[in-house]
C-alpha cells in the first residue's frame, strides 16, 4: 500500500470515528450522575455528583416557588445506616419572574453530600432513587435516576460514647450548613464545584485548532521533549539511500506521530482510564524503560555497539529496505510520543476529561488532538529531514564528533527519567547533589572533548582547536560552573525542570539557615503532627499541609485563606513554578504571611490511605494511596488533571477567584491571582 493510500484511510478511519462519537449526542441527556464514597470511622460521606452540560441548569432541593421541579433524594429505608441531617448542596443561584422564583445551579458539576451512620459490620447496598429536572432555552427534560451504591461495612466498636459524639457533631455540622443555605441564599457564589466554563460552542473551531498547534509547537522545548532530538536526529542520519527516500521516511514519521497521538492515546484511555497518559508519564516503570533506551543509544552512539536491523531485512529487496526503514520510522516515532508523555500527557488527559464531560465536545476533542500533534510532529518532521540533506555534505570526522557529542547529550538527558522513575518509586537512590554531580562530570568530558582532550573511536587526531570547538567548549564549561552552587543548595532556576526537586538536597544552606533562626513565625503555629508530613515537603522557605481536611481545619482557627496546591514528585514544570514564581519576594511573603498552604501530591501513590480513608468510584474501583485520591479530587471538583494546579478557597471549600491558575511563569499574573483570592476573602 502507498504513503498516500495509507494516509487516506487512516484520515478515513478516524473521521468515522468521531463522526460517530458525534451522531451519539442527538438525544437529551443533558445530566450524567455519578458517586462516590468516603469515610470517617463509622461516618460515611456519600457524594451524588451531576454532570451537568454546557447551558442546561439543575434545579436546588430548595426550589419550591417556580414552576420547575425541585431536586429530591429518596434513601430507601434500612436497617443498616441512618441518615446524619439532610443533603448538602453547593449555593444556588435565585432568579424571580413573572413565574415565581427559581433556585438552580450555574455550574457544570454539582456535588450534592448526605451523610450517614453506618449500622453494619458487613458490606451493603445503600438504594438512592433522584427525581430531578433540568433545563435549558426552550424545553426541560426529567433527570431522574436510581442508583444501588456499595456502602462498605464497618466494625463495630463496643464503646461507642465516642462514636455517637461524632454523630452528633456530624448532624450540628450539617444542620449548620442546611440553616446557612436557607437563610442567606448567595447570587453567583463560586464554591469549589462552580469553575468558570469557557463554551467550547462559542469557540471558534479555527481558534481552538491553533492554539493545539501553538502548543504542540511549544512542547517541543519542554523538558521531556527535548531530549529526543539527538536520538531523531542520530536515526535519521543513516541508512537513507536517496534524499527522496529521505524525505518520504520523515514524512511517514510525521504521520506517525500524529497517527499515535490521535488514535493510540483515545485506546489507551478508553481501555486503561481517562487518567492513562498521566500514569504513563508519571510510574517508575515507563520512565526506567525510557532511561534504559537513552543509555543504548548513547553506548551505541560511543562506538561500544551498532544499532541495526536484522541483516534478513537490510539485505532482501529494495523494496524491503525501504520497508525496513518505514517500521524503523514508525518506532522511533513512537518512542517520542511515549517519552514525551511527562510533559504533553496531562495536557491531552485533560482534553479526554473534557470530552467525557459531555458528548458535545467530542468534535472539540478531535480538532484540539489534531492540532496538538500536528504542531508536535512538525518540527520533529523537518528535523528528520535535515539528514538527509545533510547526506550531500562531505563526511569524515565531524560527523563521528556529532554522534559522539549526542551520546553525552543522551547519558545527561536521560539521567532525567532515571530521577522520575526514583521519585515516583521512592527509592531515594538520585538525590540532587548524586545528580548535579553527574551533570558535572558529564559535561565537563564534554567540553574536554571540544577541546580535543578526549578522543574515540572513530575519531581523527586534532593538532590546533577551531574556533567552534573552542566557543562550544567554552559554552559546556560555564554551565559546568554554573551547575557547581548547586551541589550547597542554589535553586539553579534555568535547569529546574531537569534535575530533582531541592526536597531530595541533603546540604541546603538556605534551610539550614532558616532552621537555626527559628523558621517563620507563622509556620511554627501549624501542628508538629501533620499527616504525611514525614514523606512529601514543601520547597524550602515554605510549610504548609498534605491533607485538604487538616489545612480547612487550621484556615478555620487562624480565618486565613487556603492555597492549593496541585503538584507532584515528577513534576518539571511544578518545579520551574517553585523556583522562578514563588521564591520572588511578594510572592512568597504573599503565601507564606497570608495563605495557609496544602499541597496535594497527584502521584504519590507509594503512600498507602488507611482503610477508613478508601474511597469508593462510580466505576466500582477503590482508591487506595494518597496520589490517587488527590488526583481524582482535582479532577472532580476542578475537571483537570494537570500539574501545576492552584486553588484558592476558605475553610468551607469555596472559590475565592473566578478560575483557578494553572502553569504561568509571570509573576504579575501570580501576584494578581493572590491578591484577588486575599482581597475576596476579606470582603467575606
Amino acid at each position: 500500500m502507498s504513503t498516500n493510500n495509507f494516509s487516506i484511510r487512516l484520515l478515513a478511519i478516524i473521521a468515522a470515528c468521531f463522526l460517530s462519537f458525534s451522531a451519539s449526542a442527538q438525544i437529551d441527556e443533558p445530566v450524567k450522575w455519578s458517586y462516590n464514597v468516603q469515610y470517617n470511622n463509622n461516618i460515611a460521606t456519600v457524594n451524588i455528583i451531576a454532570d451537568v452540560e454546557n447551558t442546561w441548569h439543575l434545579y436546588s432541593q430548595y426550589n419550591t416557588e417556580g414552576i420547575t421541579q425541585q431536586t429530591v433524594f429518596t434513601f430507601a429505608p434500612s436497617d443498616k445506616y441512618k441518615l446524619i441531617g439532610k443533603t448538602t448542596e453547593p449555593k444556588y443561584t435565585e432568579l424571580t419572574d413573572d413565574f415565581g422564583t427559581d433556585r438552580y445551579f450555574n455550574m457544570p458539576k454539582v456535588k450534592f453530600s448526605q451523610k450517614i451512620e453506618v449500622l453494619s459490620d458487613k458490606d451493603f447496598t445503600l438504594q438512592l432513587s433522584i427525581a430531578a429536572q433540568a433545563c435549558t432555552e426552550g424545553k426541560c427534560v426529567m433527570a431522574d435516576k436510581d442508583m444501588n451504591i456499595p456502602v462498605k461495612g464497618v466494625k463495630l466498636a463496643d464503646n461507642t460514647e465516642k462514636e455517637t459524639d461524632t454523630v452528633k457533631e456530624q448532624i450540628a455540622e450539617t444542620e449548620n450548613e442546611i440553616a446557612t443555605q436557607d437563610i442567606e441564599p448567595s447570587i453567583g457564589v463560586v464554591t469549589e464545584n462552580n469553575i468558570a466554563q469557557n463554551s467550547t460552542k462559542d469557540k471558534s473551531m479555527g481558534l481552538v485548532f491553533l492554539i493545539s498547534f501553538l502548543a504542540g509547537l511549544l512542547a517541543l522545548i519542554t523538558p521531556c521533549v527535548f531530549p529526543m532530538i539527538p536520538m531523531t536526529i542520530s536515526f535519521f542520519m543513516k541508512g537513507q539511500k536517496s534524499q527522496r527516500q529521505g524525505i518520504k521516511q520523515a514524512i511517514f514519521f510525521g504521520l506517525s506521530i500524529i497517527f499515535i497521538f490521535a488514535v493510540l492515546g483515545l485506546i489507551l484511555t478508553l481501555l486503561l482510564g481517562k487518567d492513562a497518559m498521566y500514569i504513563i508519564s508519571t510510574h517508575w516503570i515507563p520512565n526506567l524503560i525510557f532511561f534504559i533506551i537513552f543509555m543504548i543509544f548513547a553506548f551505541s552512539f560511543f562506538g561500544l555497539f551498532e544499532i541495526t536491523l536484522p541483516s534478513s531485512w537490510i539485505n532482501n529487496s529494495d523494496k524491503q529496505s525501504e520497508k525496513s526503514g518505514y517500521i524503523g520510522a514508525f518506532f522511533i516515532a513512537l518512542t517520542t510520543v511515549l517519552v514525551s508523555f511527562s510533559c504533553t500527557g496531562p495536557i491531552l488527559g485533560a482534553a479526554l476529561i473534557e470530552m467525557a464531560s459531555g458528548s458535545s465536545n467530542s468534535i472539540v476533542f478531535f480538532v484540539s488532538m489534531l492540532g496538538f500533534a500536528l504542531g508536535f510532529a512538525l518540527p520533529f518532521t523537518f528535523l528528520a529531514m535535515f539528514p538527509s540533506v545533510m547526506k550531500k555534505m562531505k563526511s569524515g570526522a565531524w560527523l563521528n564528533s556529532v554522534k559522539i557529542v549526542f551520546g553525552f547529550l543522551e547519558i545527561a538527558l536521560g539521567l532525567k527519567f532515571l530521577s522520575m522513575a526514583d521519585l515516583s518509586a521512592g527509592w531515594g537512590i538520585l538525590d540532587r547533589e548524586t545528580y548535579l554531580a553527574i551533570w558535572i562530570v558529564t559535561f565537563s568530558m564534554l567540553g574536554f572533548y571540544f577541546l580535543g582532550k578526549l578522543q574515540f573511536k572513530g575519531d581523527e587526531p586534532i593538532d590546533h582547536v577551531s574556533v567552534p570547538r573552542l566557543f562550544l567548549s567554552l559554552i559546556t564549561f560555564a554551565f559546568v560552573v554554573y551547575m557547581i552552587p548547586g551541589l550547597w543548595g542554589a535553586p539553579l532556576k534555568a535547569i529546574s525542570g531537569y534535575i530533582p526537586p531541592m526536597t531530595t538536597q541533603d546540604f541546603d544552606i538556605e534551610r539550614i539557615v532558616v532552621e537555626n533562626k527559628g523558621g517563620n513565625a507563622d509556620f511554627g503555629t501549624l501542628p508538629a503532627n501533620r499527616k504525611y508530613a514525614d514523606q512529601l515537603h514543601l520547597p524550602t522557605g515554605f510549610e504548609g499541609f498534605f491533607d485538604l481536611e487538616e489545612a480547612k481545619a487550621y484556615a478555620k482557627t487562624v480565618n486565613k485563606p487556603i492555597f492549593i496546591d496541585f503538584t507532584g514528585k515528577t513534576c518539571a514544570n511544578c518545579r520551574e513554578m517553585e523556583n522562578y514564581v514563588w521564591t520572588h519576594p511578594q510572592v512568597k511573603k504573599l503565601l507564606q504571611e497570608q495563605y495557609v498552604m496544602v499541597a496535594l501530591y497527584a502521584d504519590a501513590n507509594t503512600i498507602t490511605l488507611d482503610s477508613n480513608e478508601w474511597i469508593s468510584t462510580a466505576d466500582g474501583s477503590i482508591i487506595k494511596t494518597l496520589g490517587k485520591k488527590n488526583l481524582n479530587y482535582q479532577m472532580e471538583h476542578y475537571n483537570m488533571n494537570a500539574q501545576p494546579f492552584y486553588v484558592l478557597i476558605d475553610a468551607q471549600g469555596n472559590m475565592l477567584t473566578k478560575e483557578p491558575k494553572s502553569y504561568d511563569r509571570n509573576v504579575n499574573n501570580f501576584v494578581a491571582f493572590l491578591e484577588e483570592g486575599l482581597n475576596n476573602f476579606k470582603q467575606q
